[in-house]
């Protein structure tokens, strides 16, 4: 009983000190009376023959010419932190986007779903926006894995955004890249994680500093890369792809962060995250310091 006890003082303890995550409510989009009159004029005119010119004067001109979006792919990759980025970010306007593998050959997710990249680090030079998504093994894996780390900065040299999802936060921060930058991570252990890779913690779903854009876990990756989208094509083009994807999300339950979740729930999960990331980080470390005096 007195663990109990000591337990929910704890709990209730952890979630005060995270209760000053910040929410923001979405904007409205808007438009001015000119632009309501001028498309409301075209759609007198409008046709399936003429709806380039349609779209254009309803979402305007895009920010950026982007051309390739990469999305980084490696055995244990989270199912959605790939395929939600992937599914936003696939409908920018005559953009090629690429899931590019560590190495050569199918990765399977970390729910076991196979996966045919379209090309490996390798053969990829220059893009336009990289997106590094998380897991677990594999995950923790490319954060100490120094060739991926090496491509990831060479690229990271010609994009217009570099982001990350979750866990693939822990990628990005070991590459240097989110020094004294804001970011947002996975809610396991998120502030000392980005205090090991000298980022500053946002306590935000998503956050943007400079050209890097890095969410919380999962489903927050749909949300950063929807943000992405509102940047380079405006606000109207970043609705149309919500409304094509019906998302507008009403969970059967409140939760989803520490703030909401129930405490024992908050103590299981996070017990059981210390059981498989702890050790494998400890091994890798280790890995590490051996390698170190090898070379020494």
């Amino acid at each position: 009983m007195k663990k109990i006890v000591i337990l929910l003082t704890l709990s209730i303890f952890t979630l005060a000190c995270k209760n000053n995550e910040v929410v923001e409510k979405p904007e409205k989009v808007k438009m001015s009376v000119q632009d309501s009159a001028r498309i409301a004029k075209e759609i007198e005119n409008f046709s399936p023959e003429n709806h380039v010119n349609s779209m254009e004067m309803v979402f305007g001109k895009p920010k950026f010419n982007i051309k390739t979006i990469g999305i980084l792919v490696y055995d244990g990759v989270n199912d959605l932190d790939l395929m939600g980025p992937r599914y936003v970010l696939g409908q920018a306007m005559g953009v090629k986007t690429q899931l590019i593998s560590i190495k050569k050959g199918t990765i399977k997710t970390v729910m076991g779903v196979e996966i045919v990249p379209n090309t490996t680090i390798d053969a990829i030079n220059q893009l336009d926006i990289l997106i590094i998504p998380g897991g677990f093994k594999g995950t923790i894996e490319a954060a100490y894995n120094e060739e991926l780390h090496k491509w990831i900065r060479k690229i990271d040299k010609t994009t217009k955004y570099t982001g990350a999802v979750c866990t693939g936060v822990w990628v990005l921060g070991a590459t240097g890249l989110l020094e004294n930058k804001k970011a947002s991570t996975n809610w396991y252990k998120e502030e000392e994680f980005l205090k090991k890779y000298k980022a500053i913690p946002a306590n935000q779903r998503y956050t943007k500093d400079g050209k890097y854009w890095t969410s919380a876990g999962v489903t927050a990756g749909m949300d950063m890369s929807l943000a992405i989208m509102k940047d380079i094509y405006g606000d109207k083009y970043a609705q149309a792809i919500m409304l094509d994807m019906e998302y507008d999300p009403h969970p059967p339950i409140e939760g989803g962060t520490q703030e909401k979740t129930n405490w024992a729930v908050n103590w299981i999960m996070e017990a059981m995250y210390d059981g498989g990331v702890i050790p494998l980080i400890d091994s890798l470390e280790a890995r590490k310091e051996k390698n170190k005096i090898k070379i020494k």
